[in-house]
């Protein structure tokens, strides 16, 4: 809560407030409050607007606190002139941040639920006709006399192991994993070697590694394969100028789904690409989404398919000149659980 006058300029604020907007009560006394965080200059002037009427008024806004400038935070915002003193607003700051990334999430989850089923239903359905596809012109094959017509044959069976190999790669592994104490950032430098092998131009590879990450239990093999698939697509985005950066980070008391845990593992794969198309960004995670001509829509679900096995989930934030695919892995049990 900040109490202000119909200029704006803080008079009091709370313990909450000075956490919340990152700043000193003592320090932001006589200033105003756009003064002291820039993107509240909305809130001002629905003060100046609650003093002139005396009404109360409510918006939602976006801001960065002063001590986590890199960091944006979402909330609702209500003021309210004071019973005893109309000339003095009351603001009061909800930050909503977290309900919001909560519904990010559930949709997220839900979507990896859906796109699970659909994969495999589609799967199936591709397969058990490519069975039959395939030994009839196996059969076929031994009929015909030339070898001219016996490479037709051949084409129909190619082309029936190709789809067998796709609706394979749908399915994901079949294996359940077989967790191990992994160092992430050495699994980390194996997606780098894979991806700085590949064609990638000028693209610049960069590391922004926090040394006091924890080991995590995992497999480490579909690790791989869900973080490959995040920095194939992140290469591919620069087309050949550009940056692609691998980031690791602690993230505490932080929420995945309905649970909270204790320590969170976060790994960030940015790029300085053109960005998710809009058009695409809700469904992005559902299979044969794809914002490439040649892309299959394949791999994001499959990676989201991968890191939900390990109690974890993708997320990501996109615009054009940064986009960065956050996979979040719990370290450790939730909290509240036993250890």
């Amino acid at each position: 809560m900040v109490v202000v006058d119909a200029d704006g300029v803080v008079t009091a604020l709370n313990p909450g407030a000075e956490d919340l907007l990152g700043i000193s009560g003592r320090q932001s006394l006589g200033y105003r409050l756009d003064q002291l965080v820039p993107l509240l200059h909305p809130v001002v002037a629905l003060a100046a607007r609650a003093a002139a009427t005396g009404q109360s008024y409510g918006q939602e806004v976006a801001f960065a606190p002063l001590n986590r400038a890199d960091q944006t935070l979402e909330a609702a915002c209500r003021v309210t002139p004071l019973r005893a003193e109309p000339a003095r607003i009351l603001v009061e700051l909800f930050d909503t941040t977290q309900w919001r990334q909560f519904d990010r999430e559930h949709t997220l989850i839900n979507q990896r639920d859906a796109s699970r089923r659909m994969i495999r239903q589609l799967a199936h359905e591709i397969r058990n006709p490519l069975g039959g596809l395939r030994g009839a012109a196996q059969l076929l094959e031994r009929e015909l006399p030339t070898a001219a017509l016996r490479d037709y044959t051949r084409v129909i069976i190619g082309e029936a192991d190709r789809l067998t190999a796709l609706t394979d790669g749908l399915l994901g592994p079949a294996r359940r994993p077989q967790p191990r104490e992994v160092n992430i950032h050495e699994l980390l430098e194996r997606v780098v070697t894979l991806i700085a092998n590949e064609p990638r131009g000028a693209t610049e590879i960069l590391r922004d590694y926090d040394p006091s990450l924890p080991p995590l239990h995992a497999d480490p093999d579909q690790l791989i394969q869900a973080l490959l698939n995040l920095a194939r697509n992140a290469l591919q985005a620069t087309a050949g100028a550009g940056y692609v950066l691998f980031r690791t980070r602690a993230l505490t008391n932080f929420l995945i789904g309905s649970r909270r845990h204790r320590l969170v593992a976060s790994i960030e794969i940015e790029d300085d690409g053109p960005g998710v198309p809009p058009e695409i960004a809700a469904s992005i995670f559902y299979p044969l989404v794809t914002g490439r001509p040649d892309g299959t829509g394949l791999g994001l679900p499959l990676s989201q398919d991968l890191v939900s096995r390990h109690g974890g989930l993708i997320e990501f934030q996109s615009r054009p000149g940064r986009t960065a695919f956050m996979v979040r892995l719990p370290i450790g049990a939730p909290a509240g659980d036993a250890a």
